[in-house]
């Protein structure tokens, strides 16, 4: 695992590129120490360590999507936090079978138990300096929401620089991916950074006129 440190506005972002399938979680904290982690997909001891080491008072775990790869460490970092974990409705059934799907990829999860908090569109998030919106923009999963914050989208697998999400899994949606990238991706302001659940950043500008999927 590695981690990298963005900085936007009041919050800081530290970055982790965890497992097996590289996946980034993100971890926010403003400067009176108030976080949400983002989708904590594998590696939790290394995760713990940097929020405990930085002090940080963790306020939830929130989910883009239920898909094996970005809840991995979801349990034992609830467990050892005491902390809420925020899901929307429409993907409890990937959260629920998340440890067989695991299983399939011959990798092992710990299933985790039933999130706490619903995620729906137009939720605003807060916690200090913290302030997100939650955008609802399924089709690589049926419940997949985004993160925007002040410059910045958490995008989770909906937009990557120069793609988008798989839609060949159970619950994608081809068509609707495209139509939600551009109804609440795309309408963001150019230099938007995206942040997503794979790969590098990129913004919003460099993906409408260079993203070949959008074009």
């Amino acid at each position: 695992m590695w981690i990298t440190s963005l900085k936007f506005q009041h919050l800081t972002i530290e970055w982790f590129v965890t497992g097996p399938l590289q996946e980034n979680a993100y971890l926010l904290h403003d400067a009176s120490q108030n976080a949400y982690l983002i989708d904590p997909g594998a590696d939790a001891p290394e995760i713990l360590k940097a929020i405990q080491d930085r002090n940080l008072k963790l306020q939830g775990i929130l989910l883009t999507h239920a898909h094996f790869d970005h809840i991995g460490a979801v349990q034992p970092i609830r467990e050892a936090l005491k902390v809420k974990v925020h899901l929307h409705d429409a993907d409890l059934t990937l959260y629920e079978n998340a440890s067989l799907s695991a299983a399939r990829w011959n990798l092992q999860i710990e299933q985790p138990s039933p999130p706490d908090a619903r995620l729906n569109h137009g939720d605003v998030i807060e916690a200090g300096a913290i302030q997100l919106q939650v955008r609802f923009v399924p089709g690589h999963a049926p419940g997949h929401v985004v993160f925007v914050g002040d410059g910045f989208v958490l995008a989770g697998d909906t937009l990557f620089k120069g793609s988008i999400g798989r839609t060949d899994l159970p619950g994608g949606n081809h068509l609707l991916l495209l139509e939600k990238i551009r109804s609440e991706l795309l309408t963001l302001p150019d230099e938007t950074v995206v942040l997503s659940g794979h790969g590098d950043k990129t913004t919003i500008g460099v993906e409408r006129f260079r993203n070949p999927f959008l074009s």
